[in-house]
Order: structure tokens, then C-alpha cells, then sequence
């Protein structure tokens, strides 16, 4: 099955300021929720990526990556990969064990069941310090011992 293409600049914008973005030294990979039904796909490669040559590779690898790992029955939803600089240089096979695992990272399951994220734990950060009531502070103008 093929996906439906993002192709105007205006919708890769919206996905970019709107979606979600999950970073891989070799591939980035955005989704967001559209109203339409249907799963559309975007492929990007700058020329952070390389010459023509590289950046049409990094699409191709890309694409071949992204009908490989994407579930078919997801429904409404924009995915935009964007080519980083170790993308032109890796096989597809490779690349689409990342973006399986991007996927997976953003709530898709291999068989395109919707899995909500887990909560970040937030161990190991310290406690935010409580500020003093007003008046009992070092520079609330009582007088200093």
C-alpha cells in the first residue's frame, strides 16, 4: 500500500511546529494527528545531508524504511522523516530498525495498535527548593544576627 505524500510546504510547517519530534543520530522522525482519516508520509533531506547524490539516496533509503516499519491501519495521522547526516550511509534494513524503534517511541505498535507513551520518570532529579514565606528571608529587612 502506498501512503499519501506531504508535499505542500505548509503542511510539512504545521507538523514541524505542532508534532511531536523524535531525534536518532540517523533519522528524525515528527507525527501529529491530522483530521483527514489517512496516513500521509514526508521524506526530507537537506543539504546538511550532502550533494544530490546523497541526499537522493537518503530519500530512497528513507522511503524503503518507512513502508517497511509503518502499520497500514493507523488512520490520521502525518509522519515526516528527515534525512540526518549518517542516513545516506546506512542500508535500508538498518534505517528501519531506527525507525522502528522511533515509531515505538512514539506510541506506534509493530502492528499499528495505537500505544499511549509512558510517563517520563522523573527520578533522580532533585526536589525544587521551597521559598520562604515573605518576611522570614535573609533580606527581609529584619535585623542580621
Amino acid at each position: 500500500m502506498r501512503y499519501r505524500a506531504i508535499t505542500r510546504n505548509r503542511e510539512f510547517a504545521r507538523v514541524y511546529a505542532r508534532g511531536r519530534s523524535y531525534v536518532h543520530p540517523q533519522l528524525v522522525l515528527y507525527v501529529l494527528k491530522n483530521r483527514l482519516g489517512h496516513t500521509r508520509v514526508g521524506l526530507t533531506a537537506t543539504k546538511k545531508v550532502g550533494g544530490a547524490v546523497q541526499r537522493n539516496r537518503a530519500r530512497r533509503v528513507m522511503r524503503e524504511a518507512a513502508f517497511a516499519t509503518l502499520p497500514y491501519d493507523v488512520g490520521g495521522y502525518d509522519f515526516i522523516f528527515v534525512a540526518r547526516g549518517q542516513t545516506a550511509r546506512c542500508k535500508s534494513t538498518h534505517l528501519a530498525k531506527t525507525a522502528a524503534l522511533l515509531l515505538a517511541q512514539a506510541g506506534f505498535g509493530p502492528n499499528g495498535a495505537r500505544i499511549p507513551p509512558a510517563p517520563q520518570k522523573t527520578a533522580g532529579r532533585p526536589a525544587k527548593a521551597q521559598k520562604a514565606p515573605a518576611g522570614q528571608g535573609a533580606r527581609a529587612g529584619g535585623p542580621r544576627p
